[in-house]
């Protein structure tokens, strides 16, 4: 299969945990939610919204909200020089009306999407990241201090990998697994 630039950074992209000291210049920062913007969306409704987390006390700060009781094996992330909390603001008829509907929260589809675009940006750049999922929501949107209509959905943990990480050997299914051409099987 030939390189493209694209599969080249899905290929090289790893969960990163462990990670430089090194601060993270903000133009990259400002590269990665750029990419991220751009990223398609249910009726168009952009409904991602970004904090950055890159001050060490708003990270501390945020972290003990986010990262405590049952969900402190996350803590790990706080030795990344950033945090950028993946924000959705719902809207009625894109993602209330749909989920009844569908049954489909096509907002976190929405936010994945931009957060995966941020996420290649950001491999792009050198930088590694690492999606987290597993932080108390109710505590994170408390410490940000977000209005109601605001739903706090991922957390990317972003900065330079450590040196000593080991190369990604991802173990993923063939195609011939997953690919169905004209139809199921």
């Amino acid at each position: 299969m030939p390189q493209y630039r694209i599969l080249k950074a899905v290929l090289d992209r790893r969960s990163v945990r462990k990670f430089d000291a090194r601060s993270v210049e903000r133009e990259k920062i400002l590269a990665c939610v750029e990419a991220a913007r751009l990223a398609p969306s249910a009726e168009n409704k952009q409904p991602w919204r970004f904090v950055v987390l890159e001050d060490a006390e708003a990270r501390r700060q945020f972290a003990e909200a986010a990262f405590s009781g049952i969900y402190r094996p996350t803590r790990w992330a706080l030795d990344a020089p950033v945090l950028v909390v993946l924000l959705a603001e719902l809207n009625v008829v894109a993602h209330r009306l749909g989920r009844l509907i569908q049954g489909t929260q096509y907002y976190m589809i929405d936010v994945g999407i931009a957060g995966e675009h941020f996420v290649l940006q950001a491999q792009s750049l050198g930088l590694g990241t690492c999606w987290i999922g597993w932080f108390n929501a109710r505590r994170a949107h408390r410490a940000l201090k977000l209005p109601r209509k605001i739903k706090v959905c991922e957390i990317l943990a972003v900065g330079y990998p450590a040196s000593d990480l080991r190369p990604r050997q991802p173990k993923r299914k063939s195609l011939g697994d997953i690919l169905f051409f004209n139809g199921w099987k």
